[in-house]
């Protein structure tokens, strides 16, 4: 069981998903945004910073799971003014993580889009659909929370894909057997893995 927070940085408005992972299924715990309603630049990191910190530390205090965090990677912008503060939001959000001595991973928009819709340059809408699905959702998150959402899903998705090749990897020395393409594990092997 793990604890996964999703960030989508935004100068105005910061969006973060919660879910908890267990094995292949995820469960909603909280999403939202943080609103940067000023002009001053460095007023808006310091809140994205805060906001970030109070809510990370609420779930360090009563999680008993680990805790992971993901971020969506900057990208290229055509305004390069946006597109710095866009890095500048991300700078004050991965600062807030490790300060609070969490492993940030970093996601692409189009990676994060693939591992929730199935397709790289799926719409906003569609994230917001699928975050729904993947999550039995009754009521659709703002578009920034949705996306924050994405994040944590895309996270969890890429986390469980790589424990499965570390765990095939490790099998092959250990007597598993292989058949039509997959380990096969003895329950003295699934002992060893909880």
């Amino acid at each position: 069981m793990a604890i996964i927070i999703g960030i989508d940085p935004g100068s105005r408005m910061t969006g973060y998903g919660i879910v908890q992972q267990t094995g292949d299924k995820l469960t909603y715990i909280d999403a939202g945004t943080i609103r940067t309603d000023t002009k001053e630049m460095p007023e808006r990191l310091k809140r994205i910073f805060n906001g970030l910190t109070r809510i990370t530390q609420h779930h360090l205090k009563y999680a008993e799971e680990p805790i992971y965090t993901a971020i969506e990677q900057v990208f290229m912008a055509e305004n390069p003014d946006s597109a710095l503060k866009l890095g500048q939001a991300r700078g004050a959000a991965i600062a807030a993580m490790v300060a609070l001595d969490l492993e940030v991973s970093e996601y692409t928009a189009r990676q994060i889009k693939q591992a929730v819709c199935g397709y790289g340059a799926a719409a906003k809408e569609q994230v917001q659909e699928m975050v729904c699905r993947i999550l039995s959702l009754d009521v659709v998150p703002q578009q920034d929370a949705a996306d924050g959402l994405a994040c944590a899903i895309c996270h969890a998705h890429s986390s469980h894909s790589m424990n499965k090749l570390l765990l095939n990897s490790a099998m092959r020395g250990r007597g598993a057997s292989k058949k039509k393409g997959r380990w096969r594990l003895t329950e003295e092997d699934l002992g060893n893995l909880r």
